[in-house]
This record gives structure tokens, sequence and C-alpha cells, in this order.
């Protein structure tokens, strides 16, 4: 997914790892779109992966709310076409900020004009700021537009806070901080079958990137988009305690639901959460739950989406 140049086209950058693509990336990516077609340039998003810390603090323990797929799906929704991922290396952290410049913005990516956070640190130890990089810009020939602290701080949202919510289970801060429904992408695969002999037939999602942020276990309100036909339905995180499950598994049940979907690419939406899971005393027991969480979410769908 590397790109060294695109197609010698002078562009309008901005830098960033863009997780989770929020309200306040989404703002940023409005004033990318709003250059790129005053100055005639190509709106760029320059980011890296994997994740800074999983390399430079071997933190493999940090999730992102988007697999790379995702970002750059939710990116073209956004108007956004030209993402650049740039691996992130020890060698390439330890580039100065001026070879950073000269051989990456300029001579791979040909910026002409950069829009930057005004707490931005790059090069090696992240040591050079906005003001060096507006001088790169004099000696290189692009110019630097700052966001400003008050912009960032307008909208007070993070990629961390996000996370947060999503663990916490609190969905709806999530998706109030995303500005969209925050998304799960998988693989369908079998199950060990209980839920057909129930009458809640469920679609296992196998995510594939273990870097994936999954929410908090439990039961949730979900929809996705199948052949081009919305379907709502309901998805348990979790690991079947009712039958001494123990590996955490995520199963949708789909209603009105009944084509044959086995080893299709599906992305979920997750609107609402319902409760906890739960380990419940008897398979007839999770039954009659899952008639009310159906329910609830009937009533849900009907209200609200």
């Amino acid at each position: 997914m590397e790109v060294d140049r695109i197609n010698n086209k002078d562009t309008v950058i901005t830098i960033g790892t863009f997780d989770g693509v929020h309200i306040g990336h989404q703002k940023i990516i409005q004033r990318l779109i709003e250059v790129g077609k005053t100055k005639d340039l190509t709106p760029t998003i320059l980011s890296f992966f994997p994740h800074p810390r999983m390399v430079l603090q071997k933190d493999a323990n940090i999730k992102l709310l988007n697999t790379l797929e995702e970002k750059k799906n939710i990116l073209k929704q956004f108007g956004l076409d030209n993402l650049i991922i740039k691996k992130f290396t020890q060698e390439f952290s330890r580039l100065t900020a001026e070879e950073f410049v000269e051989t990456v913005l300029v001579k791979q990516l040909n910026a002409k004009y950069i829009i930057i956070g005004y707490d931005h640190q790059f090069g090696r130890n992240r040591t050079a700021n906005i003001n060096d990089l507006k001088n790169f810009g004099n000696q290189y020939g692009f110019e630097v537009e700052e966001i400003t602290a008050q912009d960032i701080d307008d909208v007070s949202v993070s990629s961390t806070k996000i996370r947060k919510a999503l663990t916490e289970g609190d969905i709806t801060t999530a998706n109030n901080f995303l500005g969209y429904p925050f998304i799960i992408s998988g693989t369908v695969e079998k199950g060990k079958g209980l839920g057909r002999t129930i009458n809640f037939p469920t679609a296992n999602i196998a995510v594939s990137e273990d870097y994936k942020l999954i929410p908090k276990q439990g039961v949730y309100i979900v929809k996705t988009n199948i052949n081009n036909e919305i379907i709502y339905g309901m998805m348990n995180i979790g690991t079947n305690p009712t039958v001494n499950g123990k590996t955490q598994t995520i199963e949708v049940h789909f209603f009105n639901f009944k084509n044959n979907i086995y080893n299709q690419e599906i992305k979920i939406e997750l609107l609402q959460r319902l409760r906890d899971e739960q380990k419940f005393e008897s398979i007839d027991a999770l039954t009659e739950q899952l008639v009310k969480d159906k329910n609830n979410a009937l009533r849900y769908i009907n209200t609200n989406d």
C-alpha cells in the first residue's frame, strides 16, 4: 500500500495516524479538500503503519479503531482518495527532520502546502516543530498552515477518548465522537451451530487484524449492508458462558435474513449496546433473554434508525 509518488501531481498534505477518522479529523479533511480545490493540489494524508508506539515502545497492546482498509474506505466516504501509508520502522524513525521533509514530503509526495497542528513534532526523537517546518517550507518551496490550539480544543475529541469509551461499552459516546457508527469488519465463518438449534442462527465474524480494537463484551444492536440491502441484527461479543465457552467470539444474529454468507467479508456497524454478556441457568433461559433482546433491538431500530 506504500506509494512513492502520486502521478507527479503537486499535493496539499496533512500528517498523522488519523485513527478513527473522528469529527476532529473530519474538520482537517474538509480543509485539505478546500485547499486542494482552490490551489489545484491533490489532497493527501500521510500516515504511518505500524503505529509508531508499536515500533518504538514495543507497545503491542495498543489497539486501533480502524484497520488500514477501514480507514481507507472511511476517508473515501469523506471525499479523500489519497491515503499514503509509510511503513514505520526503527530506521525511518532515525531520519532527521530535514531528511524527512526533503525525502518524503518534497521528493516523494511533491508537497506544496502542508496543514499541521500547532503542537506537531517530527523528525528523529520528535525534536522539530511547526516553526522548523515553516523554515523548511521557505527552503523547499511549500506553504505551511497551522491548525490552531483553539481549532483543536473546540472539538475536544481524541482517538484515546474513543478507545476508552469503547472498552467501557459506551458506544453512544464513541459514535458521537466518531460522527458515524463504530465498525467491525471481518469474514463470516462457521461456528458451533448452537444458535440455529434455538432459532437464533448467528454469523461468526473473524477479525484477522489483531491490532483492531474490539469493544467491551456484551450484546449490541448492529446493522450491515449485504448485496446493497440494509440488514439489522444483534451482536454478541463474548465467550458464551452459558455453554461454558472459553474463547471470545463475535457473533451476529441478523433479523429476517436467511442467505448463506459464509466466507463473505462484511462490515458491521454498532448502533447501541443492550446489555452485558451473562451466564444463564439453562439454554431455555438464554433463549428467553434473546427474545427480549430482539424485541428491544427492534424497538430501538424503529425509533432511531
